[in-house]
């Protein structure tokens, strides 16, 4: 069978259509379809399509084969294709802070992939204390995202986790964090990386990003906004607070990046500063990856901050200084023009590929299209399943903190409180449950509806919105609560009052919120529990004071499953085992404490109170670590011992060991650190009626050493279940040199000899460091 064309009778159509063949087919001819596919032989002729061959060998062809300017197309988040070589186009930018996210152009939802487990945010994960858990959730959103990577819908890199310290309680993102202290946020770090990345070797699932490079805990407060901000940071607080978990996120989390964030550090751009960078995360640390700055940032050291005279300058600046990948188009703007002024080389370029292309070729990017890579099998049925979203479920449960409960009024009983009233702007609350850099859930269960599942609820707002500018739904709330045996108020924050680009202004409760509390209170026939919604602490004195309100729980932002966790812990489903990830501070805290003061430790000649619990001695609403429980559960030192030699390294030990006594301090890189760690055996009895998990922290106080120290510092800590009546035995390890030491002014870390007192609950143990030849434990 023939087919017949009919042509144009036009000459000049007929030529034109002849041109557009030709054209259509010498493209076909000079873009070959994906390089790295194996039923093409094109494969063949690539090296770096080579499975078999080192990954640095794979990288050093393909960079080989570019020309300057696909090199400069490939230095920012939206990479050029480059047809030629058959390389499609990649978006870098994905996020994935507690569930994959489309707040990055990388990932979008739709078709098979209509939703992604939304796990609570990183605060109130974080307040599980829970390391496996943290990994656990890591593995899962790792799971999602290869699945909708296979199916067109997501990247690999994530940027993502947020591990800046929550150093103000103002700080609109410190939601996004895992808290105050430099140890539970260095931990989270290394377990979340952990979980993303895989244990594949050399192979990444996925990778992710430790962000945001360093001393960025300030958005838009008071005039002073997150791309102006110079933050003055002493050596003490860089090496003892800031550093800590982007260390740990390196060195224990291998992380495959870490991102640069907008401020500058004591003049200078994060992003454009070599000691952050090349020295410190590249050299020191040892960074297997790349750097890549917050979005756009690199546009904002030359546009805002001013920081060089053009913008060649600023290409030149960041890429000298050890960045390798810019969230914006600034570099493939103005890096080719800095190469011809000679102010860059085209080698310089060269490194920072080398750096993201490695890592692209760890996640198997230049092995095929994604069906054939490892992880090629995860598709649709592997996101959203039934054992996400219990895992989303379970970690709402264990987030949550019970924060008062007098003379035991929780939990609630379906047997005695059979009409319940829900009241609050957050009392039907879904997207406000997710916090921010939240994707599409896979479904909510609201605080009203998880109540419905145990009681009959009465449901009244009390307030339009979290502001709750207006008493005028005041009246029908507290109506309800004179009806119902008992009463839950789901009151706090949203993204409206806490966010990024916005600080807040006070701890107090929004608007007239304060006020609903307590006329409901009063007026209430039956218990009155508070449960409070927030990423920030909130000064509830007077609900904490208030004999009306039997008790208070903070649920953070509890992700999709929030509502069904709140109502398992008001009625006991689940024994509340939270504790506060963050100090709880009075309003008046704020009041000699500009946002802009990076100064850790306090200062009473200039009335300056310190930051976080470490430092900190003034009175709180809750402290940090603070959490009650159903149970009661007791602490007894089963082993430990009571002197523990250091034993020092080179020629720092023998004869000269007899300068070195109690009150001096041992330079950390002067001892032998290597798994040097003091092993505790501690007993945890359940003495409630109930089956209970129980946070284990391990506190220490180190030898007076002047202005070095911290008042206290958390230096371990552990989840343990323990049924009612029964005990279980905890063994607890405390790394020496990393969590013993402290740092002088000049940011150099020691390890006191001496005294240094353990506290765990209420017990204290001393334990005596000596300095030694030989590491020897004396009990």
């Amino acid at each position: 069978m023939s087919h017949c064309i009919s042509l144009p009778s036009s000459p000049s159509l007929l030529l034109l259509l002849l041109l557009l063949l030709l054209f259509v087919g010498l493209s076909a001819a000079a873009q070959p379809p994906f390089a790295c596919d194996p039923r093409e032989k094109t494969t063949n002729d690539f090296l770096f399509c080579r499975e078999s061959l080192p990954v640095a060998e794979r990288v050093r062809d393909f960079i080989g084969r570019l020309t300057l300017q696909e090199k400069v197309k490939l230095l920012g988040n939206t990479a050029a294709a480059v047809p030629r070589l058959g390389i499609k186009g990649y978006e870098w930018w994905s996020e994935a802070l507690h569930g994959v996210s489309n707040v990055g152009p990388g990932t979008k939802f739709g078709g098979e992939f209509p939703a992604a487990t939304s796990f609570p945010q990183v605060i109130s994960t974080a307040a599980s204390f829970n390391a496996s858990l943290w990994e656990q959730i890591g593995r899962v959103v790792s799971d999602e995202a290869r699945a909708m990577y296979n199916g067109g819908m997501a990247g690999l890199t994530f940027w993502s986790p947020n591990v800046n310290i929550f150093r103000d309680p103002r700080w609109g993102r410190g939601q996004e964090t895992p808290g105050e202290d430099p140890v539970l946020a260095g931990e989270y770090a290394a377990s979340y990386v952990r979980g993303l990345q895989g244990n594949d070797g050399d192979r990444l699932k996925v990778a992710a990003c430790c962000k945001h490079y360093t001393a960025y805990d300030l958005d838009n407060w008071s005039g002073v906004d997150r791309f102006h901000f110079n933050a003055q940071v002493s050596k003490q607080d860089m090496e003892d607070t800031f550093g800590v978990p982007f260390k740990e996120c390196v060195l224990e989390g291998k992380v495959a990046s870490v991102m640069c964030s907008y401020n500058q550090v004591n003049g200078i751009p994060t992003c454009a500063d070599p000691k952050l960078l090349r020295h410190t995360i590249r050299a020191n640390w040892g960074l297997n990856g790349y750097i890549v700055s917050d979005c756009d940032s690199v546009g904002v050291l030359y546009d805002n901050q001013h920081y060089t005279s053009t913008p060649e300058e600023a290409a030149a600046s960041v890429i000298k200084a050890g960045l390798d990948l810019d969230c914006g188009p600034f570099l493939g703007i103005h890096t080719e023009e800095a190469i011809k002024r000679g102010i860059l080389r085209e080698g310089d370029v060269d490194g920072a590929l080398v750096n993201t292309v490695t890592i692209q070729m760890r996640l198997g990017m230049f092995d095929g299209e994604p069906s054939a890579q490892q992880y090629g099998q995860l598709g649709p049925g592997n996101v959203c399943t039934p054992a996400h979203k219990e895992l989303a479920l379970e970690a709402a449960r264990q987030g949550i903190v019970l924060l008062k409960n007098r003379k035991g009024s929780l939990p609630l009983s379906p047997h005695n409180h059979h009409t319940v009233a829900v009241i609050g702007p957050n009392s039907d609350a879904t997207i406000t449950m997710v916090g921010n850099y939240a994707g599409v859930a896979c479904g909510y269960t609201s605080p009203v509806q998880g109540i419905g599942n145990y009681v009959k609820t009465i449901h009244q707002q009390g307030c339009n919105d979290a502001a709750c500018t207006s008493d005028q739904l005041f009246g029908e709330a507290i109506e309800a609560s004179r009806q119902a045996d008992a009463t839950v108020l789901v009151m706090g924050l949203d993204q409206s009052i806490e966010a990024e680009f916005k600080d807040r202004a006070g701890l107090l409760l929004p608007g007239r919120q304060q006020e609903l509390v307590s006329k409901v209170a009063m007026a209430s026939k039956g218990p009155t529990i508070l449960v409070l919604m927030s990423g920030g602490p909130i000064d509830v004195t007077f609900a904490k004071n208030d004999r009306h309100v039997a008790g208070i729980i903070w649920a953070g932002y509890p992700g999709q499953a929030g509502g069904s966790a709140i109502a398992d812990v008001l009625f006991g489903t689940h024994n509340p085992g939270g504790k506060l990830p963050m100090t709880w501070y009075p309003q008046d805290y704020l009041s000699e404490l500009p946002m802009t003061k990076m100064d850790m430790r306090s200062n009473p000649s200039k009335s300056y109170p310190g930051r976080t619990y470490r430092f900190y001695n003034g009175p709180t609403v809750y402290p940090f670590g603070h959490g009650m429980s159903y149970s009661n559960f007791i602490h007894t030192i089963a082993a430990a011992p009571t002197i523990f030699a250091i034993p020092l390294a080179g020629r720092h030990h023998g004869s000269n060991n007899a300068t070195i006594s109690a009150g001096m301090a041992v330079r950390v890189t002067h001892a032998k650190c290597s798994r040097l760690s003091i092993g505790l055996h501690v007993d945890v009895r359940n003495t409630g009626s109930r089956d209970g998990s129980h946070t284990l922290l391990v506190f220490s106080t180190p030898p007076g050493a002047g202005h070095w120290a911290p008042h206290k510092q958390l230096v371990a800590f552990k989840k343990v279940n323990v049924r009612a009546g029964s005990q279980e035995r905890v063994d607890v390890n405390i790394h020496v040199c990393k969590y013993l030491s402290v740092v002088d002014r000049s940011g150099i870390r020691r390890i006191p000899m001496g005294e240094h007192s353990l506290h765990i609950g209420d017990i204290r143990h001393s334990i005596s460091l000596e300095a030694a030849n030989l590491g020897v434990i004396k009990s």
